[in-house]
């Protein structure tokens, strides 16, 4: 009998060793003063409940292979639906709610699922804005009948049988999941996972955060709840929008951790920022959270050190970096970031994100925009060349949901049958094997004075004690890129400050031989930034945005 593989399939492993630890708690309205109350899920009941719906999700049509778009809010029902979809061999189709209803139906018309599993409000947009109108077969609703037809949640659950088990014949070549990216750098991409990709990635966020059973966990980035009750790691789901993480209530983050003793979090570098701030300003403590993980973008050293105030001696901050299309791929520790590679990144090397792990070949490219077809070992580059990041392992996802133009960019064949993953990011390594960060290739800018990459230019920007975050984008003039440096202050400096947080810029980039071509230098009152994460800075608006305040 061939063995299953299926991230699922973990979960009745932990249940049978632990089944009345808690494997899930979500905020179900509020208690005393105000505060939430929570509903809770041991791993025997989140097993058998996932059991009956996977049993129900079959008998209906939802079975092995059927595309299925999950539009439901982080919750108890979430948690239950993810694990059932997954039991019952059917392919989730995972969008996240924050990319807008305009890009959300673009990408239910790529995937074309045969089924809808959603709450109320996402049936409503579906039938108003005709989101997948010709795929859908198969209808279900979390809540209670509607007018629309197809089945609710209870009664596809009341369809299974308690002494059960449901776990369909999957294979880890057999596809599992159609992610979409945020869209961030382009219009979403479906990424496509084999549960191959999924167990790897497992795996791997296993080796790098060291979980035991004592674990409780706070994930304000649903996907990263479906590794928790795999890895025996108990989830508590925090009461946030989880599409505005800038936006969150830091009472909303930091009550739960104190009130269940929470381990682990992970939060967006924009969530540890908010939060921060509010911990410095009220002289918050954090004592039970000894290990926080944190990606989208690059954490500032600053963000690191706010939030490490929190905590208590000897917690860590660990930020992987990676990509929907793969991850993780290298990981760094503040310890390292604090005491060794901030003052180079502030001077303008870079942001160091660590060596890869260890299932991970990393390679570095010369750059170039135009497909790679095949593989060629003689053209990697020496440690300290600036290069594109080529990554290939099995987290590694290897195409795009019928999408062979961005397959064609973003995808190198192997000799072995393999595929590379090219990420997108420039950066090199050094002599020690740790990755370096420049920034993405299409964020590069070819000026006369030569090639310009965003993070090394803006980090010696950033050290300024008024800029909160500044963004390197082109303005064209005639056949000329134009440097410009977009800033955006800290909260509570007074627009009456700009002209000397000017001129200072302007000594900063005269003191640094890559940043010397920056004459121009604009405040923003408020960056774009993407959805997911709201962390990855909207360079493309900004451009835009420059361009129409310049006067040459």
């Amino acid at each position: 009998m061939t063995e299953i593989s299926n991230i699922a399939s973990y979960l009745p492993r932990v249940a049978a060793e632990q089944p009345e630890a808690l494997a899930v708690a979500a905020p179900v309205g509020r208690g005393i003063a105000g505060r939430p109350r929570y509903r809770r899920l041991d791993y025997r009941e989140l097993d058998q409940r996932s059991d009956r719906i996977a049993q129900g999700l079959t008998s209906v049509g939802i079975g092995k292979g059927v595309r299925t778009a999950l539009l439901v809010p982080p919750s108890l029902d979430f948690a239950a639906l993810a694990f059932a979809v997954l039991k019952a061999g059917a392919v989730p189709v995972l969008v996240d709610p924050g990319i807008g209803l305009r890009n959300i139906r673009g990408c239910l018309a790529t995937a074309e699922p045969e089924a809808f599993i959603g709450v109320p409000a996402a049936h409503l947009a579906r039938l108003v804005l005709r989101w997948g109108r010709p795929s859908f077969r198969f209808l279900v609703t979390v809540g209670r009948r509607a007018p629309w037809g197809g089945y609710t949640l209870s009664g596809v659950e009341a369809l299974g049988q308690d002494d059960d088990t449901a776990m369909a014949p999957t294979s880890s070549e057999d596809m599992a999941a159609i992610v979409f990216t945020s869209g961030s750098t382009g219009p979403p991409k479906g990424v496509v996972y084999t549960h191959g990709n999924f167990l790897a990635q497992l795996e791997a966020v296993r080796d790098l955060l060291g979980v035991t059973s004592d674990d409780i966990d706070l994930p304000t980035f649903p996907l990263f709840a479906l590794f928790d009750p795999a890895l025996g790691m108990a989830t508590v789901i925090p009461r946030m929008d989880p599409t505005r993480p800038a936006k969150v209530d830091p009472r909303n983050i930091i009550d739960p951790i104190n009130e269940f003793g929470i381990t682990t979090m992970f939060g967006s570098p924009a969530l540890l920022d908010t939060v921060g701030r509010y911990g410095e300003r009220h002289g918050t403590r954090m004592p039970s959270l000894r290990r926080v993980v944190s990606a989208g973008a690059p954490v500032s050293s600053q963000i690191i050190e706010r939030f490490l105030g929190m905590l208590p001696d000897g917690a860590r901050i660990l930020t992987p970096y990676g990509a929907t299309e793969c991850l993780p791929v290298a990981v760094i520790s503040s310890d390292m970031i604090l005491e060794e590679t901030r003052a180079k990144t502030d001077s303008g090397a870079g942001v160091c994100v660590g060596r890869p792990v260890d299932s991970i070949e990393l390679t570095i490219l010369p750059i170039s925009d135009g497909p790679i077809p095949t593989w060629d070992a003689d053209r990697a580059m020496p440690p300290g060349e600036i290069g594109e990041i080529v990554v290939k392992g099995p987290q590694v996802t290897t195409s795009y949901f019928r999408a062979p133009r961005h397959d064609e960019l973003s995808k190198i064949a192997d000799r072995d049958g393999t595929v590379r993953h090219r990420m997108g990011d420039l950066g090199y390594l050094d002599d020690e094997g740790r990755l370096w960060f420049v920034g993405r290739k299409s964020h590069r800018l070819e000026t006369a004075a030569g090639p310009m990459f965003t993070v090394p230019c803006e980090a010696v920007f950033n050290t300024h004690p008024d800029v909160f975050r500044s963004a390197l984008v082109g303005v064209e003039r005639g056949d000329e890129t134009v440097p410009v440096l977009c800033v955006e202050l800290e909260p509570g400096v007074r627009g009456s400050q700009r002209q000397r947080v000017t001129a200072e810029l302007e000594e900063i980039a005269a003191g640094h031989e890559h940043t010397r071509s920056i004459r121009h230098f604009l405040h923003h009152p408020g960056f774009p930034v993407d959805v997911r994460h709201n962390a990855k800075i909207g360079r493309a608006k900004l451009a835009v945005w420059a361009s129409g305040r310049l006067k040459w």
